[in-house]
């Protein structure tokens, strides 16, 4: 049998039984690419409106019969297999390709053999001409892959810095750092591990580069806590807690813990998490702290999201609230204060339903009890208006996609701007990000508000552009003995805007919870 094997990333390749297969033909190079990640017979539709889009029927069938006579001439007579309807590749041949696995470690956690597969972005450099549908496949694909090798990334700096290898931990750092030139996150995990590792001039040269490209791309100055890595040596303690992670309903959860006290509050944000990248931003950071001057502050990211697992990346309320259960028994948590603020709010709502034992009280800010409107609930977008506004967003994914809706008064700050772009990046991908928002304007949750027995909480600000006041409202209309407090402002960000009266509210209602035991 012989071995055929594919290699897209980087400029694409194929190669059979180990030797180079040289094809001056990019649109027979892009086909290869696309048969092989299809896994399957594609239709000769497809491959027309992928290779020859502006082109007639008869015209586009001779190109493709042609093309299949050069690339059988490359390859061999038995290599593709053609119908009327369908082109393969041949199940008689041994196929690998390296994007498959890499995902295949990704998947069974091997994420030092993952990294090792990453060797560059999906058909790096290379396009195939006139061809808009492949050029939008392919980039829906190299964000997928990005999005998971930056995870695999992440996992084996934190593995490594555990373990106390610093110079490998510190390897890996610099590919983070490769991916997302102004994550101040990242260029701190290479800073503080070349450190550690005993290379200070490394550091001050990674330093000094992270520095100005800070200062070129968005006119500011490295944070406190960068600076304070060479001031006080590797010694400096890391500003964000360490990540955990707990394996349930077979998928791998990332989440942490902060601070201490009688009191636990588990923290689920809207549809984009990150555990470690949240700390980055100065006024998420002082809105976690006060959480967790609270009690015991829990975070976690949702299947599919930031560095939990990529797998099932469509995740429903009630999975949602199961990975919630996962982790709180992990934490030893016996009972919680729910905090779901947007997206994060139905899967808490299945929860306190579902286990009103655990839960001491629930939290929800800026949520909403249904994806998309109906006649019944006009507080949503209606769902064609969504799918053109999910569109846009994934269009502008990996910039500071939406910021303009979630944190109007941040949206002209550029190191909001950059944080929020490089949050995106690292906590998803376009295509990913597109099924976890078709899941939210398919839910509904409104048959659970009337059982919802625990006390809660619902806080709203008036001038919300992202989840419209009447969704709140509608929550704490039909919430027995529901708390309502609306305030000033339009950010949809909790830690947007002013937190002050927003604390305040929360302190107020935890407070009243520990005075109730």
């Amino acid at each position: 049998m012989a071995l055929f094997s594919v290699r897209t990333l980087g400029f694409p390749e194929i190669r059979q039984d180990g030797g180079p297969c040289p094809l001056a033909l990019r649109k027979g190079l892009a086909l290869l690419v696309y048969l092989a990640e299809a896994k399957g017979p594609v239709g000769r539709d497809v491959v027309a409106a992928m290779l020859w889009p502006d082109s007639g029927e008869d015209v586009v069938r001779a190109r493709l019969r042609r093309l299949m006579y050069r690339l059988q001439i490359a390859l061999g007579d038995d290599v593709l297999i053609a119908d009327r309807s369908t082109v393969r590749w041949s199940s008689a041949i041994d196929l690998q390709v390296d994007s498959q696995l890499f995902e295949q470690a990704c998947d069974r956690g091997e994420f030092e053999r993952a990294c090792r597969e990453y060797s560059a972005d999906f058909l790096d450099g290379f396009s195939p001409g006139d061809c808009p549908q492949f050029e939008e496949w392919a980039f829906f694909r190299r964000e997928a892959l990005r999005g998971r090798a930056i995870q695999a990334l992440e996992r084996v700096v934190h593995d490594e810095h555990a373990a106390g290898s610093y110079t490998a931990a510190a390897a890996h750092a610099g590919r983070l750092v490769e991916l997302d030139p102004l994550s101040e996150v990242y260029g701190r995990h290479l800073i503080r591990n070349l450190l550690l590792a005993g290379d200070r001039a490394a550091a001050e040269r990674h330093f000094e580069a992270l520095t100005q490209r800070l200062r070129d791309a968005l006119d500011v100055a490295p944070e406190t806590e960068t600076r304070a890595l060479l001031n006080a040596g590797a010694t400096f303690p890391i500003e964000a807690p360490p990540t955990r992670y707990i394996s349930g309903g077979g998928v791998h959860l990332a989440f942490q813990t902060y601070g201490t006290g009688s009191t636990d509050v588990l923290l689920l944000p809207g549809f984009v998490s990150h555990v470690e990248r949240v700390w980055e931003e100065p006024r998420c950071r002082a809105f976690l702290s006060s959480l967790a001057g609270m009690g015991r502050l829990i975070l976690l990211d949702r299947r599919g999201i930031g560095l939990s697992d990529r797998v099932g990346f469509n995740p429903s309320a009630e999975a949602t609230a199961q990975d919630i259960g996962t982790v709180l028994d992990a934490t030893g948590s016996r009972r919680v204060v729910l905090f779901g603020a947007s997206e994060g709010g139905p899967p808490c709502i299945r929860y306190a339903v579902d286990h009103p034992n655990r839960v001491a009280g629930l939290i929800l800010f800026a949520s909403l009890a249904k994806g998309s409107a109906t006649p019944d609930y006009p507080h949503a977008m209606q769902a064609a208006q969504y799918d053109v506004w999910l569109q846009q967003l994934v269009a502008d994914w990996g910039g500071a996609a939406g910021i303009e809706t979630f944190a109007p008064s941040l949206s002209g700050d550029p190191v909001a701007r950059s944080w929020w772009a490089g949050l995106l990046r690292s906590a998803s991908s376009p295509g990913a990000i597109k099924g976890v928002l078709e899941a939210l304007r398919d839910m509904d949750v409104r048959p659970l508000l009337g059982r919802i027995s625990v006390p809660t909480l619902v806080l709203h600000r008036r001038g919300d552009r992202a989840v419209r006041i009447g969704a709140g409202r509608h929550l704490a209309s039909h919430i027995a003995r529901a708390q309502f407090v609306e305030f000033d402002g339009a950010d949809h960000w909790v830690f947007a805007g002013d937190q002050r009266p927003v604390m305040a509210s929360i302190r107020q209602f935890v407070g009243s919870l520990k005075a109730s035991r």
